[in-house]
């Protein structure tokens, strides 16, 4: 069973890691762990994301035409003031954004606000927030 000391790995392609660092660890602050030539290992708020360089032109695609399903991924706060946060800093470094925040279900016990952003090989990420901690999952 998954501990709170065990990390959650995922992978997703990129097609610039020059580009993908400065998104990650400049815009976002995410830390860098490691760096080779195909791949770029990152501490993704808490969780390990692994960028794998690709050639393909679909991760390339322009915000305007991006669907947000069935692929995205991202972070859910616990706390309101880090979703705050992680918002106000990305208006402030001018990261693109998918969509700006939003409720969702509004009068439901999922209720929940939410924003995406896009990174520089077009992979989304969403953030949330539950009003209702024990929505989270």
């Amino acid at each position: 069973m998954r501990e709170s000391r065990d990390v959650f790995h995922l992978a997703v392609p990129v097609y610039d890691l020059d580009e993908t660092v400065n998104f990650y660890v400049t815009k976002l602050g995410c830390k860098l762990a490691r760096r080779y030539a195909d791949r770029v290992t990152l501490d993704f708020f808490g969780d390990q994301l692994v960028c794998h360089l690709s050639t393909a032109p679909a991760f390339q695609t322009p915000i305007s035409q991006l669907e947000m399903y069935p692929r995205h991924f991202g972070v859910t706060f616990r706390e309101s003031a880090d979703f705050d946060a992680l918002h106000q800093l990305c208006q402030q470094r001018d990261v693109p954004f998918f969509s700006e925040v939003s409720t969702r279900f509004e009068g439901m016990v999922e209720v929940h606000r939410t924003f995406v952003i896009c990174d520089p090989s077009s992979n989304l990420l969403e953030f949330k927030h539950y009003a209702d901690s024990r929505m989270m999952y």
